[in-house]
C-alpha cells in the first residue's frame, strides 16, 4: 500500500480556511477590531520576530479567548460542512480521491484546526491529522491542545500516527514552507 499526504490550505484550496473561518464566525465590526489588534504581532511574525505558533495563539486568544465551547463547536461545524467545499480546487481535490480509488491511505495533515477540520475530513472519509484548540472549563483558551501541525510537527505527526516504513510509496502534495519538512519524507513530492 502507498501513502499520500496532503496538505490542506493553499494545497487543496483557493483561499487559506483560517482567514475564511475568521470571517464567518464573528460579526464584520469584530473581526475588523480583532484584526487592527492582532495587526501589531503579524508584523512581528512577518519581520520573522515571532514564531509562527506564538502569533497564531494570540491570533486565536483575541479573536475566541472566553467563548462557550459548544458554540463554537457549533460555529465551526457549521463553517466546515457550508463554507469549505466552496474553496476546495476541484483539480487537487480529484487528484486526492484518485489515490483513495487506487487503494492509498491518504491523509490530510494541516496547521488549521480540528474544530472546523474534522467535519469535512468525516463527510469525505479522510484520515486528519491537525493543530487542536484547547478547552478548560467548557471555554475556549485560545491556546492549543497540541503543538501547532507545522513543518517538522507534521513529520512527528505522521510518524506518531503511522509506521511510514510499512508503504511501498510515500506521496506528498503541499505549498509552502510549512509543509517542507513532511516533503521531503516523501518519495514523491509536489510543492505547489
Amino acid at each position: 500500500m502507498n501513502l499520500a499526504l496532503f496538505d490542506f490550505d493553499g494545497t487543496l484550496t483557493s483561499k487559506d480556511s483560517l482567514g475564511e473561518f475568521l470571517k464567518y464566525s464573528v460579526s464584520r465590526d469584530k473581526y475588523i477590531i480583532n484584526i487592527l489588534k492582532f495587526l501589531p504581532l503579524f508584523t512581528l511574525y512577518k519581520l520573522k520576530l515571532l514564531r509562527n505558533d506564538i502569533s497564531k495563539q494570540r491570533l486565536f486568544e483575541i479573536f475566541y479567548a472566553g467563548m462557550d465551547e459548544n458554540e463554537f463547536k457549533q460555529i465551526a461545524q457549521d463553517y466546515s460542512l457550508n463554507e469549505l467545499d466552496k474553496i476546495i480546487l476541484k483539480d487537487r481535490f480529484a487528484l486526492l480521491k484518485q489515490h483513495k480509488k487506487n487503494g492509498d491511505r491518504v491523509l490530510i495533515v494541516s496547521a488549521s484546526m480540528r474544530s472546523w477540520m474534522e467535519p469535512w475530513c468525516k463527510k469525505h472519509d479522510i484520515e486528519l491529522l491537525s493543530t487542536e484548540l484547547e478547552f478548560i472549563n467548557s471555554k475556549v483558551t485560545g491556546r492549543f491542545s497540541t503543538p501547532n501541525c507545522y513543518n517538522e510537527e507534521k513529520v512527528n505527526r505522521i510518524k506518531k500516527h503511522l509506521h511510514v516504513e510499512e508503504y511501498k510509496k510515500i506521496y506528498a502534495y503541499g505549498d509552502s514552507v510549512g509543509d517542507d519538512a513532511m516533503l521531503a519524507l516523501a518519495d514523491e513530492a509536489t510543492r505547489y
